[in-house]
């Protein structure tokens, strides 16, 4: 039986959930549940849960000055990507063998965004098509266990997601490994969409260890300095 806050508490976390698949919460920020209560105007409870079941679920983490994006180290995401390729290719290969006309009429929707957007180089544009793409094949996927655990890991990356954009080659090869996919689910053929989507997500592993590194290499070049400026401060 639900409480009569649970409707808040999930409206509260579907909220937060769409603005970490589209990369809106800057891994620099901080979720505060009191001014995430206000800003709905409800009890800062609901707000809580919510935040505490993104925790659990793997997206964010408790700090001292409220919650954060949770930031993957390169192992995590080896690891991840590890654990991807175990479970999308397969996943997509029956989706394109179920995929329905409308679902085809969303993907190709979604297609036509991403490939918009990034003409534009409209970057929200670009993670909100990206999002409206993984959600239209994984519909075709009828294990709903599996589609929700493969949505769950795409969106760890959400920390590393936006320095893949900033370089035009990367952008380029992504648009294209996409493009090949989502030509594939037209074609209704299993074995290629498979062999696609494990070739993208290599592709996509190296590009988000370049990434990483790069976020890596520059907080350590500013480590020094902030310690530095910590002791003429207090000298």
């Amino acid at each position: 039986m639900k409480k009569p806050t649970d409707n808040l508490v999930d409206a509260v976390y579907t909220e937060l959930r769409m603005k970490l698949q589209r990369s809106e919460i800057s891994p620099s920020g901080r979720l505060v549940d009191t001014e995430i209560a206000a800003s709905h105007g409800i009890s800062r409870m609901p707000a809580r849960e919510a935040l505490l079941r993104l925790v659990a679920e793997g997206y964010l983490v408790g700090t001292t000055r409220g919650f954060a994006v949770r930031e993957l180290s390169l192992e995590d995401i080896s690891g991840l990507f590890e654990v991807r390729r175990q479970l999308e290719p397969r996943a997509a290969a029956c989706a394109a063998r179920d995929m329905t006309p409308e679902i085809e009429a969303e993907l190709t929707s979604a297609m036509a965004g991403i490939e918009q957007a990034l003409d534009a180089n409209n970057i929200s544009a670009l993670l909100a098509a990206n999002v409206d793409f993984r959600n239209a094949w994984l519909k075709a996927v009828n294990n709903a266990h599996m589609a929700a655990t493969i949505s769950r890991f795409i969106d760890y990356f959400q920390s590393v997601r936006l320095g893949t954009f900033a370089n035009a080659a990367t952008a380029e090869q992504y648009i294209d490994g996409l493009s090949r996919i989502h030509a594939a689910f037209l074609a209704h053929d299993p074995l290629i969409v498979q062999d696609r989507m494990m070739l993208f997500m290599f592709a996509a592993e190296e590009a988000y260890l370049s990434v990483r590194r790069r976020q890596l290499e520059e907080a350590e070049t500013l480590r020094p300095a902030r310690k530095r400026t910590t002791r003429r401060g207090t000298a």
